[in-house]
């Protein structure tokens, strides 16, 4: 049986600051789908991208529904350590990703305008877990000039370069944001189940934000996949260890939706080179590659991310994309 300890051989390889923080404090969970314990380990791994704990967490895949979560977690109070100031989503901008960051929204501008194709001119859109604002930037920038937009994010870090940017965020979370009911015609969940404790509750809290007819865009990880199969017993990139929580496939996604009470409109794939590119970065710095090398595969090496996008545009053709795109709607009963 995996436990979620660090062992001397785990120790050894995370060295440095890391090996000196103390352990996290986590907690136990259920399968937020199922409500029951009935799972089995998939996976073991560490914090290899930021190197915020000492400790080792294991992925558990729910026999039930085959949804993998993270058991235990880290407390909700550990909020602050596991999302350090550099995590990538509270500054992604062109000054520190370059090229990635120009390539990355070309392609978001042009799928968030899919996602609100048949808003009218003066629909309002809520970004549930926006970071530092950057699909509601290019909203913005690229969207009708009469949307209007609101975001709410949980960091007080990824607020605060949000407002910087003229956006009106509110910190906290869905659950507690000072937004109307029934208000809004399109909510996006880009890259925000996989991050929180309850994705049902979270779920929940955005079709109560939807006019009747509203639509709700998830976009999240895709645990069916070859990268997964790959890489998925400790590298993979998807999990993200320790911040992603609950990891989905298509059923699961579906489930989620309908026990939110809406109408899956859409469930399919979108390419990302993410996970892939991610996966061989974690594996390097598990086995103590040179910085150097470890480098060549982050968000900010254009060349590995270039290559990556072009194999998974290949699985993408047949809808084995690395990310999972669910289109929900709030029905008018």
């Amino acid at each position: 049986m995996l436990a979620a300890s660090t062992t001397p051989a785990a120790e050894g390889r995370i060295g440095g600051l890391a090996a000196e923080l103390p352990s996290l404090r986590l907690v136990h969970q259920r399968c937020c789908l199922c409500g029951v314990e009935d799972a089995e380990p998939v996976a073991v791994g560490e914090d290899f991208e930021y190197r915020t704990s000492r400790d080792s967490f294991v992925a558990m895949r729910c026999r039930r529904c085959g949804l993998i979560y993270l058991n235990p977690r880290p407390a909700a109070s550990e909020f602050d350590r596991i999302y350090p100031p550099a995590y990538h989503a509270f500054d992604f901008s062109p000054e520190s990703f370059g090229l990635a960051h120009r390539a990355r929204s070309r392609l978001e501008a042009r799928r968030l305008l899919a996602y609100g194709k048949h808003l009218g001119p003066r629909a309002s859109i809520v970004d549930v877990g926006c970071g530092d604002g950057f699909h509601l930037a290019l909203l913005k920038q690229y969207g009708q000039p009469g949307w209007r937009l609101a975001g709410v994010d949980a960091s007080e870090r990824a607020v605060a370069a949000a407002r910087t940017r003229g956006l009106d965020v509110h910190l906290g979370t869905v659950e507690t944001a000072p937004l109307t009911p029934a208000s809004f015609d399109l909510a996006l969940l880009i890259a925000t189940v996989e991050h929180v404790e309850n994705p049902l509750q979270l779920m929940q809290a955005a079709a109560r934000l939807l006019r009747p007819g509203g639509r709700v865009v998830v976009v999240t990880d895709n645990t069916a996949t070859l990268d997964f199969r790959w890489f998925g017993a400790r590298h993979w990139g998807g999990y993200h260890f320790p911040r992603h929580w609950n990891l989905f496939h298509r059923p699961a996604l579906r489930r989620l939706a309908e026990l939110a009470g809406l109408e899956v409109v859409e469930l399919t794939t979108v390419l990302s080179p993410v996970n892939w590119v991610y996966s061989i970065r974690n594996r390097l710095a598990d086995r103590g590659y040179g910085r150097w090398i470890i480098e060549r595969f982050s968000l900010k090496a254009p060349l590995a991310l270039a290559a990556f996008t072009i194999l998974d545009g290949c699985f993408q053709i047949f809808r084995r994309g690395a990310l999972l795109k669910l289109v929900a709607e709030k029905p008018h009963v």
